[in-house]
């Protein structure tokens, strides 16, 4: 039984050790090529909050390097808040959201791009049947890449 498992683990070995060595053009093969497709994401605050999270900064980090060696045509960033508080100064913060995310982007290694930035307050912020959406507690984030030129 002992011969049987050291036979198997030299198999095994010997079958692994065929699997490191790719034929010569075959990583250009079986890598998927890069993707400048539009993307989207969306940046939460905590409640009355313009800062950028530590989760926020991750998923900023991560748009901007998928943009890399992609042509970015612009980025969209609209601030949004909920509708607990004055309009005036939920639109305010809907501000100060928008920008803390462009400066994070930037701070992120975004390829230059020109920014359209926005912000839209509480508008929207209530359902028809009356009940505040506190998810609104965001930026949207849309990255409009095309393939490199």
């Amino acid at each position: 039984m002992r011969i049987q498992a050291w036979t198997a683990a030299g198999l095994a070995a010997l079958t692994l050790a065929g699997c490191g060595s790719l034929p010569a053009g075959r990583d250009k093969v079986v890598k998927a090529p890069k993707s400048c497709e539009d993307q989207t994401v969306q940046i939460y605050f905590e409640a009355d909050s313009a800062t950028v999270t530590k989760e926020g900064r991750a998923v900023l980090r991560q748009a901007a390097a998928s943009a890399k060696g992609c042509r970015v045509q612009g980025v969209e960033v609209l601030g949004l808040a909920d509708a607990v508080g004055a309009p005036d100064a939920n639109l305010e913060l809907s501000k100060r959201r928008a920008d803390a995310v462009t400066a994070a982007l930037a701070g992120a290694g975004l390829p230059a791009a020109e920014f359209n930035v926005a912000a839209a307050g509480q508008a929207g912020a209530v359902t028809a049947h009356g009940e505040a959406r506190p998810l609104r507690r965001r930026a949207d984030v849309t990255l409009r890449l095309a393939a490199p030129k």
